[in-house]
């Protein structure tokens, strides 16, 4: 077999804050979050498709994670569903965007997340390989399917 390993990137603004939590990070805050996703897979060899040698068209991955993540996280306060958002908005600010998530908003659960929402949208034959979440200049956190 001739697995190839094809990956794009992808960057989105979200605030977060981390209920319970014991630093400064319990408090909204943002970040300019960096999205590398890589899938697997052999080369289309089928000479009559317009995808000739493509493990995946990058076109068609950016569609997937765009709809499936960016557009709904990209500039939205992103927030457990524990934490009250009345609690929040004492500060007088409005929250306009708010994503509810029935997990804590970290960087290691948005690619549990995300694994899910990429996986059953890929075309037959390509896999999901590997995801990682790029919070600051210095610090990530990596997902790889052999891992799971």
């Amino acid at each position: 077999m001739n697995h190839i390993r094809v990956t794009k990137e992808f960057r989105f603004e979200a605030a977060h804050a981390l209920k319970g939590y014991d630093g400064p990070c319990k408090n909204v805050h943002g970040h300019s979050y960096e999205l590398s996703v890589t899938v697997i897979g052999t080369p289309i060899t089928d000479r009559q498709s317009t995808k000739l040698g493509m493990v995946m068209d990058f076109g068609d991955l950016k569609k997937i994670i765009k709809k499936q993540i960016v557009d709904p996280f990209d500039h939205a306060l992103l927030l457990n569903t524990e934490l009250p958002l009345s609690e929040l908005q004492k500060s007088g600010e409005p929250f306009t965007n708010v994503v509810l998530l029935p997990y804590q908003p970290t960087s290691e659960n948005f690619l549990l997340d995300f694994a899910k929402r990429i996986r059953e949208f890929l075309p037959t034959g390509v896999l999901l390989y590997s995801l990682r979440l790029r919070e600051t200049s210095n610090s990530y956190a990596e997902w790889f399917a052999i891992d799971n």
